[in-house]
């Protein structure tokens, strides 16, 4: 039984990816040593890890779905609004039938909040 998908995204500076998980998105740190830091809230999960090389590589999109969309980008627009995605700042119903918002960091990674 498969129970979690947990990304490792790839920062330069891990800090970034702190600023956006933690202070962003509130997530909680789990654990962090020179190269990695593992934050998580309620069932999510990230790995951040400090590596330029693999950083310059790729900046990923992430998907987190959610039941409580508008709650979460309450908190988000509370919390950091200058990391909302400026082409999706506003929850919107999209073509595919989900409501959908994101938040971007300044490394361009990106996470969609998702709700059916």
């Amino acid at each position: 039984m498969l129970l979690t998908l947990i990304p490792k995204v790839f920062y330069a500076d891990i800090n970034v990816g702190l600023d956006l998980f933690g202070r962003c998105l509130g997530f909680q740190l789990l654990h962090q040593d020179a190269s990695i830091a593992v934050l998580g809230r309620d069932g999510a999960k990230v790995y951040l890890m400090q590596n330029a090389e693999l950083a310059a590589l790729d900046r990923p999109e992430l998907a987190i779905e959610t039941d409580d969309i508008a709650g979460i980008h309450q908190e988000i627009c509370a919390r950091a609004p200058e990391l909302l995605h400026p082409n999706a700042s506003v929850i919107q119903r999209r073509p595919w039938g989900a409501q959908e918002f994101a938040v971007l960091d300044a490394t361009t990674v990106c996470v969609v909040f998702r709700q059916w």
